[in-house]
């Protein structure tokens, strides 16, 4: 009966309350966690490098590293789960170090005048294009795993991707308005905490901080909100469209 209740007590923490802790200093919890998720991490690199990774491989070094980083920086407001969040961090850490390690190679070889008597600059060319061809299709799929964890956070606020596009202020000017509102709102604590918590444009307050009318402000709500959000999560190529919007 006592070892009953003691098993009551003692409930299984779950991932997000594990990395809680760990961020409040619990160093043996942390080890654990990350021996525990070696194979995710291998697994996840492996999916970018196309093959199998192994522990001793830099690749799967810069995994981990990217996997201990991602349990530093999560927050349950950023509306995905660890293991999500993660995910998407350790493939682009990887792919900024491919990239690095191409470019190395290629400046390397472009500072030697000699060739290999058997390598042709034309498969030097097809390497080239085949490189290319890979940081094209891993953006794709970074980019479309980056949308649909967007497009997940914005049912809570009753809002879909399309609400970006299609609520984007017309004009230029409107734009970078809308856009100067979502820097104030993210910057301000307290203003981000309704946004997060209460699933709403904190319209009233934000009257104080900008010159705008709160019937503008209501005009552009649905891509306010869009915009205070991708700010303030990990969205780099949502972040890119961002500054696309302001330079047309």
């Amino acid at each position: 009966m006592l070892s009953l209740l003691f098993m009551a007590k003692k409930r299984k923490r779950s991932l997000e309350e594990k990395v809680e802790l760990i961020q409040q200093g619990d160093i043996a919890l942390h080890n654990a966690l990350i021996d525990s998720y070696k194979p995710f991490i291998a697994k996840t690199v492996s999916s970018v490098c196309k093959r199998y990774i192994h522990e001793s491989d830099d690749e799967f070094s810069i995994g981990l590293i990217a996997f201990n980083e991602a349990i530093q920086k999560y927050t349950p407001e950023k509306g995905s789960s660890l293991i999500s969040f993660s995910e998407v961090l350790i493939k682009r850490r990887v792919i900024d170090y491919i990239r690095k390690q191409a470019k190395y190679q290629n400046l390397s070889f472009d500072g030697s005048s000699i060739l290999d008597e058997d390598e042709s600059p034309g498969s030097s060319i097809e390497e080239d294009l085949s490189l290319e061809d890979y940081r094209k299709k891993t953006d794709e799929e970074l980019r479309r795993e980056e949308i649909l964890q967007f497009t997940q956070i914005l049912q809570a606020y009753d809002l879909t991707f399309n609400d970006l596009i299609e609520q984007s202020p017309k004009h230029a000017d409107a734009r970078k308005n809308a856009m100067e509102i979502a820097k104030i709102l993210v910057e301000n604590d307290d203003l981000k905490t309704i946004l997060f918590e209460k699933k709403r444009l904190p319209i009233k307050q934000l009257e104080s901080y900008v010159t705008l009318s709160r019937k503008t402000i209501e005009r552009n709500r649905k891509y306010i909100i869009a915009i205070s959000l991708i700010l303030a999560g990990d969205y780099v190529y949502l972040k890119d469209y961002i500054k696309g919007v302001l330079e047309t």
